[in-house]
């Protein structure tokens, strides 16, 4: 599963297990170990008087799912975070850290691409069942583990499970989160598949407006030529129909302007099986999935 958080606010982390500061971050993408969600989805929520958008996308540290689910996944989660993310969670619950797990941590950096790491903090959860420090914890920590952090810069975060509703746990990893994109200068991750989305999504975002606007231009010959009909067949007074015809041709284009301004909202939900093989094929040369 991924969650993708689309804007500077971010919600709280029991809310990610579950489905998953001026300068705003286009997101964060949270990587968690445990399968615990079905359906792709993309929520907004605000938190700490900003709006997140969070995408929840699962499968991808479930070992027995197919290659071709776990490139749709994969495909979905680029189409709903496109331009790309501030910064990435890696979550791990701590304690044993399995083979299976550093295989798909490795095969992330190998879709990704090992400048992901930049952007990247380890999100320990169950903290609440670390008994001594933590630092000498991860001192002693299995070599795989040891490898992953020092990847991602030595960057972690310790979530306890049982004060799940400790806001201070939140302020204090978006702090970090916010070290971090400083650090980077504020830029956002991005590769040649998410400059592909975006092409591809600003393209079909530019065809459905265009559609929009001739089914809109219809719409309103159509109108006008019916109250024409009623002025000349004098059924009402001039005034009343001429006040009638402005008012549903107000109507009629706040409705269209209204689906224009979704159009990309959209997009981002599509859900079709066809329109993700139609994106699947189009990361296909850029994503690492072999």
């Amino acid at each position: 599963r991924i969650t993708s958080l689309m804007s500077a606010c971010h919600r709280h982390l029991y809310a990610w297990q579950q489905r998953s500061p001026p300068s705003p971050l286009q997101g964060v993408l949270v990587f968690p170990n445990e399968n615990m969600t079905t359906e792709c989805s993309k929520q907004r929520e605000m938190m700490f008087s900003r709006m997140v958008y969070v995408v929840d996308t699962p499968g991808l540290f479930d070992t027995v799912q197919s290659d071709k689910t776990v490139k749709r996944e994969i495909c979905k989660c680029i189409n709903k975070t496109a331009p790309g993310p501030h910064a990435i969670l890696l979550v791990i619950k701590f304690g044993t850290f399995t083979a299976e797990e550093r295989q798909a941590v490795m095969k992330l950096e190998e879709i990704f691409g090992e400048e992901a790491w930049k952007y990247t903090i380890i999100l320990f959860t169950h903290g609440d069942k670390i008994k001594s420090d933590i630092d000498r914890k991860l001192k002693n920590a299995p070599a795989d583990l040891q490898e992953i952090l020092k990847k991602a810069g030595n960057r972690y975060h310790v979530f306890n499970n049982l004060q799940a509703s400790d806001r201070r746990q939140v302020t204090s990893l978006l702090e970090k989160i916010q070290e971090m994109v400083d650090d980077n200068g504020g830029q956002f991750y991005s590769n040649d598949t998410y400059e592909e989305a975006m092409k591809m999504l600003d393209q079909r975002e530019l065809d459905m407006k265009q559609y929009y606007e001739k089914v809109l231009e219809e719409k309103i010959k159509a109108v006008k030529a019916d109250y024409e009909k009623q002025l000349s067949e004098a059924q009402e007074k001039h005034e009343q129909v001429v006040k009638r015809l402005e008012s549903e041709l107000e109507e009629v284009k706040r409705y269209y302007r209204v689906l224009e301004s979704g159009v990309r909202q959209f997009l981002e939900q599509i859900e079709k099986e066809d329109d993700y093989n139609e994106l699947c094929k189009r990361y296909e040369k850029t994503l690492k999935l072999n």
